[in-house]
């Protein structure tokens, strides 16, 4: 599912314009990227929480030659499943 067939999905539920389901929609990810760019979690029960953590510098090595590289150090978004979420996946109802 992309990003304008979510929007439609939403719209059709919610009964709202696709219009007003995509400000609604941007302003959502406007502010998930700035809570996790100032370095908070963005935790939504059931669902799952998205935090930022630190990405060690390591040492890699280019597939292509075997030639070793320096990998920097970089902050990264990972997102931890929610118990609700978890189980619709797996299709057995949550506690």
């Amino acid at each position: 599912m992309n990003k304008g067939e979510l929007i439609d999905a939403v719209a059709k539920i919610t009964q709202h314009s696709k219009a007003q389901t995509g400000e609604m929609f941007d302003a959502f990810m406007a502010v998930v990227q700035n809570a996790l760019s100032s370095g908070n979690n963005v935790q939504m029960i059931g669902f799952g929480t998205f935090a930022v953590e630190e990405r060690a510098a390591r040492t890699g090595r280019n597939p292509a030659t075997g030639k070793e590289l320096k990998i920097p150090a970089k902050k990264i978004v990972k997102f931890k499943v929610g118990a609700k979420l978890k189980d619709a996946v797996a299709g057995s109802k949550s506690k």
